[in-house]
């Protein structure tokens, strides 16, 4: 019998480079995605948000961002774009402007938000309609430059943002810091108000802005006179230095996990906490500093 050999040929650069590129979209890693650069070829996937099909039909980013996938959707959320917005979000955000029967919200959106003097809780839980003298006195429960927790509720035709702060949980921020992220990387929750083990309070804006902050001491719902002063009070509670350092400390911990690109939920801060404890607040934010913690509470997570 005769045996031919050949000589080995080189393989197609076209398909090594889409082997090479190729992202595995099953895995449940956060996956960073530049302009140009292939997703997957599978044909069974459908482009969204973000992407185009080239003449091969293969997935590729046309944005800087996270990718998502929803089934057989595959998208981009471009990590740098201003906050659009979904019914039923959580969002923290900042008074720009008290005008007649409506306050302008900064969302980290394309504009502002507006949150309606209608849409408010009155101290006590009170539920009336609100008149001429509620409205008079517009600024004794949000002023300019006041931090507020809301809830996406419809949009206006102009596209704006309608928020409202009915429910104990939103009201005025108070005794904190605020910490602003990318908003691609903060995961959407059950909750977005946690109460860390620290004793350190969270409420993680789907907008990118997270508050952290002491614990507000009261029931916003409560009738005790003191309670209904606290509700829209200006005033910061006392904050010791322990405290005061644990807040430092989980800012740090949320900038960290920001420079590494790492999606932001309750647990993954625990653990970035926790792995913070060895090093000074002041050094958290040296670069490798941050490799150690991020990578040691990566692990954590991936053990799980």
């Amino acid at each position: 019998m005769d045996v031919q050999i050949l000589s080995p040929e080189a393989p197609s650069k076209s398909n090594s480079h889409k082997n090479q590129n190729a992202m595995d979209v099953d895995g449940g890693d956060v996956q960073l995605v530049m302009p140009g650069e292939t997703i997957t070829s599978d044909l069974q996937f459908m482009r969204g948000h973000g992407t185009y099909l080239d003449s091969e039909s293969t997935v590729i980013s046309s944005v800087a961002g996270v990718v998502e996938r929803v089934n057989k959707l595959i998208s981009v959320r471009a990590l740098k774009a201003r906050y659009t917005g979904e019914i039923g979000d959580i969002v923290v955000g900042r008074i720009t402007e008290v005008a007649p029967k409506r306050w302008k919200v900064n969302v980290n959106g394309r504009q502002d938000a507006i949150l309606m003097l209608s849409a408010i809780s009155l101290p006590g839980g009170i539920q009336r309609r609100k008149n001429e003298e509620d409205e008079l006195q517009m600024r004794k429960f949000f002023a300019e430059g006041d931090m507020v927790a809301a809830e996406v509720q419809a949009f206006f035709v102009d596209g704006a943002i309608g928020l409202h702060t009915r429910g104990h949980q939103f009201s005025k921020l108070r005794n904190g810091s605020l910490v602003v992220v990318p908003s691609a990387l903060v995961q959407r929750c059950k909750s977005h108000f946690h109460l860390l083990p620290c004793g350190v309070h969270l409420v993680l804006g789907l907008n990118g802005y997270i508050w952290v902050s002491k614990p507000v001491i009261g029931n916003p719902e409560s009738t005790d006179e003191a309670d209904i002063e606290r509700t829209y009070s200006n005033k910061n509670d006392i904050i010791d230095d322990a405290e005061r350092e644990s807040i430092a400390r989980v800012c740090n911990c949320l900038r960290a996990l920001a420079r590494k690109f790492m999606h932001i939920n309750d647990t993954i801060i625990i653990y970035t906490y926790e792995a913070s404890l060895k090093y000074p607040v002041k050094d958290l934010l040296k670069k490798d500093v941050v490799d150690s913690i991020t990578s040691e509470a990566s692990h954590k997570l991936t053990m799980e």
